[in-house]
């Protein structure tokens, strides 16, 4: 193989490039907002103390779980959406929406009826300290109204980003950031004549910016966009005929995510038991982390729609060539993601009124997911973009299951309440999974087996 046709696999050519970022920066800049919400969240409240921000984090890894199906309703949905976007055949991915939009509301219900009737129970899971727990219950009593208006914002979201609308959701975006920062300033502090509500006031803060997302997103899909044409009368749509493929699709995906919600939160547990100043610490840390890491998050939502649209057109030589691009992309984002947080971490930490033992913590912290977030990097765009979007989504749901619960749960566990590393180790275990199934994944891509066919015109 010559130099150049090498460099054309790995590294693509400028349309490629073009396609990519006219999807993958309004994403980026939209997941940016996102992680600068959450840490002026993170900062006002670490301004109250360390009560508070323990007990806001630990509360919103419920609340992510949640978060975390929705996205594998919406990511499931979008795998038929992107490719029926590509056959240009609307009537389906209606359809398909019509199913993401009942599988969303139903499980809104299942966690607003659990917050409802036993938040006390819900924070005692994550933390065993009595001040942590009665915050942790304000924060659950504020954020019942979330989970409806969470859901159906983030489905709706990501089913106009895999038909190319990505810039509504980005200036949407903008207004709840502003929104958030505004009230949590207002009801955290009590300024403007409001009631100082700590971590309750974060939580007000935060509903009132999900009815702003939540006005926005879906007033328009359901009332004004004509690329789609879905209107309310759509969700009384019959979708028998389609409930095949998306359950193929769609369910691996939601097992898989929902896995990794009820795993991400066994890990907070391990960090709940082992301490206060372990859960602030890694508070601080999932900021810088994020904020390094949203142009991956960018790239991985490009490939899976990307990848959808090609299949969809029928290209499968270009979308397994556009993989390996997309591989490439991945691990010099996660390279990049490293350099900055070794670069940012020392300030980032100092801003935080914390106690000198969760400093040192968080250092280890910062130092471990700088080597991590390399692999993170590539792993993500290849699970939750190309190979995703190719469909093999039972393929994905059978590495969730093994090596999180597995080999990251068990192994963080015993790290941190047995063996007692430092800090780093315990981090290092708690997300080796990242590691392994980067690895799992290339082989998978390398194969071609990653792409499925699906039916299209159907009804």
């Amino acid at each position: 193989m010559t130099e150049h046709r090498i460099r054309s696999k790995y590294l693509g050519d400028l349309s490629f490039y073009k396609k990519v970022l006219a999807i993958a920066l309004p994403i980026t800049l939209q997941s940016l907002i996102t992680v600068g919400v959450n840490m002026m969240d993170t900062i006002m409240l670490g301004r109250v103390g360390e009560t508070a921000l323990s007990a806001s984090s630990l509360a919103n890894q419920f609340i992510n779980i949640y978060q975390i199906c929705c996205m594998g309703i919406g990511m499931g949905a979008s795998v038929l959406t992107a490719r029926f976007w590509g056959m240009r055949d609307i009537h389906s991915l209606r359809k398909a929406m019509t199913i993401m939009y009942r599988l969303c509301v139903s499980f809104a219900m299942v966690f607003t009826l659990a917050t409802v009737f036993a938040p006390d129970f819900l924070i005692r899971i994550y933390s065993n300290e009595a001040d942590v727990q009665a915050a942790g219950v304000a924060y659950f009593n504020w954020s019942i109204p979330t989970y409806l208006l969470l859901g159906l914002s983030l489905t709706s979201t990501i089913v106009l980003r895999s038909t190319g609308q990505v810039k509504l959701p980005l200036f949407c975006s903008i207004g709840a950031f502003f929104v958030n920062v505004f009230f949590n300033w207002v009801f955290i502090f009590g300024n403007l004549g409001a009631p100082r509500m700590e971590v309750a006031g974060a939580a007000l803060g935060t509903v009132i910016a999900r009815v702003f997302e939540f006005s926005i997103i879906c007033g328009y899909l359901l009332f004004a966009d004509k690329k789609i044409g879905y209107r309310l009368r759509h969700l009384f749509l019959k979708c028998g005929d389609l409930l095949g493929d998306y359950l193929k699709i769609s369910i691996p995906v939601l097992i898989s995510d929902s896995l990794l919600a009820f795993g991400n939160s066994a890990v907070a547990m391990v960090m709940g038991r082992i301490g206060q100043t372990f859960v602030s610490a890694n508070a601080i840390t999932m900021v810088t982390q994020q904020l390094t890491s949203v142009m991956t998050q960018g790239i991985s939502n490009a490939s899976g729609i990307l990848t959808g649209q090609t299949l969809g057109e029928g290209d499968y030589r270009k979308a397994q060539e556009d993989g390996y691009r997309f591989l490439f992309l991945g691990a010099a984002l996660g390279a990049l993601a490293a350099g900055l947080i070794m670069l940012v971490s020392g300030p980032m930490i100092s801003y935080y009124n914390v106690t000198e033992e969760t400093t040192r913590i968080a250092e280890q912290l910062m130092a471990s997911i700088s080597l991590i977030i390399v692999f993170q990097s590539m792993n993500s765009i290849l699970t939750k973009g190309v190979l995703r979007g190719g469909g093999d989504t039972r393929f994905l749901m059978l590495g969730d299951i093994l090596f999180l619960w597995v080999a990251s749960v068990p192994l963080g566990a015993l790290a941190g309440l047995v063996w007692h590393l430092p800090a780093f180790w315990i981090y290092f275990f708690l997300k080796i999974d990242q590691i392994i199934k980067c690895v799992w994944c290339v082989f998978r891509l390398r194969s071609g087996k990653w792409v499925k066919k699906i039916k299209g015109n159907v009804g």
